[in-house]
């Protein structure tokens, strides 16, 4: 009972020693850099956090991202690398210098390791994507995986633990049971985050806020709901009073 009291409390020490305003990460889901620049003018001081993700980075995204740093905002970099072992090292080695907070890598324990190898002592977290939020059951048996979405997900979370990986992204649908696998030794980044009542668009697996957060989530990965609004900043901070919610659940 009291090694058990005392993992619960670490495990809470280590959640709520991430920034509120951390927590959140609004995706720059958008063709131009331009209307990247319009948002986060939009947004200004309610969000610190921001996803740079595959379309924008073939549009510019990549210097955009460095110049968010340099303004001091954090930036999650989801480009799912996947290459032979070489090429991952040198690769994440150039993004290690960009100044990014987060990566996504979309292979198996070599992959981890070779990102890893290329991070060297740079603060840059490595995660790995385990099923994305678009995915069902179906999906994975066109794949020819014949097995669960949530056993899936489970072996993807051992592999990235093993290989030595800073944390996973994963549905919220998820995140419970991969906080009773492994406690608080991987960060948890949920995206296919949607309020009550928002439609889900092309995401099959999707959660609340709140209910992702209290179930172990680290950050929240939202764009369409927050890009969408007549008045995006006031939708952002509507989303931290539903994570406050959530930690407090």
């Amino acid at each position: 009972m009291a090694a058990r009291a005392l993992a619960d409390m670490t495990e809470d020490m280590a959640r709520t020693s991430i920034r509120l305003e951390d927590r959140l990460i609004v995706a720059l889901d958008v063709p131009t850099v331009e209307n990247a620049e319009r948002l986060v003018e939009m947004l200004g001081d309610s969000v610190n956090f921001y996803k740079v993700g595959l379309q924008l980075q073939f549009a510019g995204g990549l210097s955009f991202a460095e110049d968010l740093v340099g303004r001091g905002k954090k930036v999650f970099l989801d480009s799912k690398l996947l290459d032979i072992d070489q090429t991952i090292t040198g690769a994440v080695a150039n993004i290690a210098k960009m100044g990014v907070s987060f990566l996504t890598v979309h292979g198996n324990g070599p992959t981890i390791k070779a990102a890893i190898e290329g991070r060297g002592n740079n603060p840059l977290k490595i995660f790995s994507v385990t099923a994305l939020t678009s995915l069902d059951a179906l999906d994975l048996a066109d794949l020819g995986l014949k097995m669960s979405i949530e056993d899936y997900v489970l072996q993807r979370v051992d592999g990235a633990l093993k290989a030595g990986a800073d944390g996973v992204i994963a549905s919220g649908l998820e995140a419970k049971k991969i906080r009773e696998r492994v406690g608080d030794q991987l960060l948890i980044v949920t995206p296919g985050i949607r309020s009550e009542g928002v439609s889900h668009d092309d995401q099959k697996r999707v959660s609340t806020p709140i209910q992702a957060i209290s179930a172990g989530a680290d950050y929240l990965v939202m764009g369409r709901e927050i890009l969408r609004a007549q008045r995006p900043g006031a939708k952002a901070e509507e989303i931290f009073r539903q994570i406050e919610r959530g930690l407090k659940a």
